[in-house]
């Protein structure tokens, strides 16, 4: 992903009002791997059940707010997968995280879910760069850049479904 400036970023949201979007808080930009990521993902650490996504679409950043589910926090024995980058990850790694349809749709208060890493750091887990608590990675049979353009295809049914008429 080439790097995108704040103000890029709070312009590139589609579900959610611009005063919103003013008002989420950021993370640092100048420490982020720019080069490994597929999409820009946080958390906003003053509203916990918070999420934000940007990813390039078309040209162009498209940003997604997310709600992350209110759920108990899972043991460390129970796993759960990204549907993004298909990483099993333990203790609350991943999350049931909402995003508000776009247009009439979102206005009526429609939403898609899907299974998310909670610290949205999939481009990493694809890349090797980081790894999940179960031990070891799916023992998969595709090379590292087939599960890259996976997760970007994952990634884009999940924006086409959100930006869906």
């Amino acid at each position: 992903m080439n790097p995108i400036t704040e103000r890029e970023i709070r312009a590139s949201f589609v579900n959610c009002s611009k005063g919103e979007a003013s008002r989420l808080g950021l993370p640092d930009l100048t420490t982020l791997p720019w080069a490994d990521l597929d999409f820009l993902g946080w958390r906003d650490p003053s509203a916990p059940d918070r999420a934000y996504l940007v990813a390039d679409r078309a040209g162009r950043p498209t940003g997604l707010s997310l709600r992350a589910s209110g759920g108990s926090a899972r043991g460390f024995a129970s796993r759960s997968m990204c549907s993004i980058c298909l990483t099993t990850r333990t203790g609350g790694g991943v999350a049931l995280m909402t995003a508000r349809r776009t247009g009439e749709s979102g206005r009526q208060g429609n939403s898609i879910g899907q299974y998310l890493c909670t610290d949205l750091a999939c481009s990493l887990f694809v890349r090797g760069l980081k790894s999940s608590a179960v031990g070891g990675d799916l023992d998969e049979s595709i090379d590292r850049p087939t599960r890259i353009i996976r997760a970007i295809d994952n990634l884009n049914a999940f924006l086409d479904r959100v930006l869906a008429p």
